[in-house]
C-alpha cells in the first residue's frame, strides 16, 4: 500500500487537504501532514516531516508520496530525510506535482491498490492538467 505524506508551510492548508483527500479517496490510504512549524508559524519543519513520513509507514503503508507545498519546503525535507536508511530512503519518492491537484490524483490511485510509480506518476500529471474550459 502506498500512503502520502503532504508538506505545507500551513498547518491549515496541510490538514485541508488531508480532510479533502480523505472524501474523495477513503480513508484507506494512510495520510500524514506536516504543516506550519512547532510553534505555529509559518514555515517548515524537518522534525515534523521526519514524524509524518514514520507516521505512514507505520500506519502500514509499504511506500510512501512526499508532496510539497513551495520549493523551499524542499530543504526541510532533504534534512527529514537523513533520518532514515537508506533501505527506508528507497520506500519514498518525492513528487513535484501541485499539491492539491497532485495529492487528489495520487490519493485516488492509492486507493485503488496502485503501485508507487503509478500513484507518482497520476500526481505528475496534475501538471497538466485545465483549470479552466477549453474556450
Amino acid at each position: 500500500m502506498v500512503g502520502l505524506v503532504l508538506v505545507s508551510h500551513s498547518s491549515l492548508i496541510a490538514d485541508g487537504l488531508r480532510e479533502m483527500v480523505a472524501q474523495v479517496a477513503g480513508t484507506d490510504v494512510p495520510v500524514a501532514t506536516a504543516g506550519g512549524t512547532e510553534d505555529g508559524r509559518l514555515g517548515t519543519s524537518a522534525p515534523r516531516i521526519t514524524a509524518a513520513i514514520r507516521s505512514v509507514l507505520d500506519a502500514g503503508a509499504d511506500e510512501a508520496l512526499i508532496l510539497l507545498d513551495l520549493g523551499s519546503a524542499a530543504l526541510s525535507l532533504e534534512i527529514a530525510l537523513e533520518e532514515f536508511q537508506p533501505d527506508e530512503r528507497s520506500r519514498l519518492r518525492v513528487s513535484d506535482a501541485p499539491l492539491v491537484e497532485g495529492s487528489i490524483l495520487a490519493a485516488v490511485q492509492a486507493s485503488v491498490g496502485a503501485t508507487l510509480d503509478e500513484v507518482a506518476e497520476a500526481a505528475a500529471g496534475a501538471v497538466s492538467m485545465a483549470k479552466l474550459p477549453v474556450a
